[in-house]
């Protein structure tokens, strides 16, 4: 007697991607339906949405689909997901407005970035996002009146920089990260997009010129244009190797919008040797959520061969939970290979090998006059780190 064929189980991350789109149309729905008359395996699914940092939207998408299509047990745990992202996102909200209003009355002008401010400006809601904290964009000048300010409002430097490194921490540096009575890593002080060794030397005066108002709660905001915020996502998603679906989910929202100045977007990725990394994104945001590539700029990344292999591996391996330490030396690697000029890569390497940060000064201090040996001691803790990797 024949044996009737098993019915096979959705893959988890078929049915997390589908369920993560931003917005979803009705062949979206539609596709998720079809997707849940298989067997799913829900401890998985739940796991990766929230690993991925798109429970939300996976929430708002499988309620919306009704008819108790979706386990009872696995809609309620999204949605105490939810829940729980509603009042953080509100309780950030609050204390944004704090700080820019403290700010303010000093006449520090900052842009705030991603959060709330993305989630409200590109999603709609706030609470379809998940906010862990406050990034926010300062100039290097203001750092010394901001964390002081900051500091009146009950945030302290994360990891504290002694104040006479605090000139070399800020050149080779990038942000100041504080803590508060409400938890840990809330508030992001950022006045360059990456440490100095990635060798992306963004306009960050310009960014602060160019920057567009936006509504939050109920407030005008500055933030980046939306042509600003492409760049800068697309880098900051490349520097953790694409490896969390909000980040492309991010992208695919602005990508959608109308008008976007995309003949800027190029020139400005040619300028600082992005290109690459931004043809990686698009065709991760297409071949993942399906967003299309924008026909402005179809046939650069459609010329881009090596764009296209790292993409191709970069989903397979994002797809199968694949992580990389950002400390070893095949990271690294990765990262200069990511860049299509010689000259941008030759700068990462000088810049990695020869310019010291809080670990070193942790490792070692140092007095002022003998700061230039911190490269010696950043060549020793390299090179430990890179036999043992």
């Amino acid at each position: 007697m024949n044996q009737p064929a098993p019915t096979l189980v959705v893959s988890a991350w078929d049915l997390v991607l589908a369920a993560s789109a931003p917005g979803p149309h009705q062949g979206d729905l539609n596709h998720l339906r079809s997707l849940l008359e298989r067997p799913v395996k829900w401890d998985d699914v739940l796991h990766l949405a929230d690993e991925h940092g798109t429970s939300s939207l996976v929430y708002r998408n499988f309620a919306g689909l009704g008819d108790n299509i979706v386990p009872s047990t696995a809609l309620a745990s999204l949605g105490q997901s939810y829940e729980r992202n509603v009042h953080k996102s509100l309780f950030l909200a609050r204390e944004l407005m704090r700080i820019l209003d403290c700010l303010a009355a000093l006449g520090i002008e900052v842009v705030p970035y991603k959060g709330v401010v993305l989630s409200e400006a590109y999603y709609g809601d706030m609470a379809l996002r998940r906010s862990g904290d406050m990034d926010v964009f300062v100039r290097k000048q203001d750092m010394a009146r901001i964390k002081s300010a900051v500091r009146d409002l009950g945030y302290t430097p994360r990891v504290p920089i002694p104040e006479d490194a605090e000139a070399d921490y800020i050149a080779s540096g990038y942000e100041c990260t504080f803590d508060s009575r409400a938890g840990k890593n809330l508030l992001e002080l950022q006045w360059a997009l990456q440490p100095r060794f990635y060798a992306v030397d963004f306009d960050m005066d310009g960014l602060f010129e160019r920057a567009v108002n936006v509504t939050v709660a109920g407030r005008s905001v500055k933030t980046p244009s939306p042509e600003d915020l492409l760049l800068v996502l697309s880098v900051h998603a490349a520097k953790h190797v694409w490896g969390r679906l909000i980040w492309l989910c991010d992208i695919a929202q602005i990508v959608k919008r109308d008008n976007l100045k995309w003949d800027w977007v190029q020139c400005q990725g040619r300028e600082l040797g992005v290109e690459r990394i931004l043809h990686i994104t698009m065709l991760l945001t297409n071949r993942l959520l399906a967003t299309r590539v924008p026909t402005a700029i179809e046939k650069a990344v459609t010329a881009d061969k090596a764009a296209q292999a790292f993409a191709q591996q970069i989903a397979v391996n994002v797809a199968a939970g694949v992580t990389y330490e950002e400390e070893q030396l095949s990271y690294f690697r990765l990262m200069m290979r990511l860049r299509e000029r010689r000259v941008d890569r030759l700068r990462f390497l000088a810049r990695l090998t020869f310019t010291p940060g809080p670990g070193e000064w942790e490792a070692v201090r140092l007095p002022k006059i003998l700061f230039p040996l911190y490269r010696v001691v950043r060549l020793g803790r390299l090179a430990t780190r890179f036999a043992r990797g």
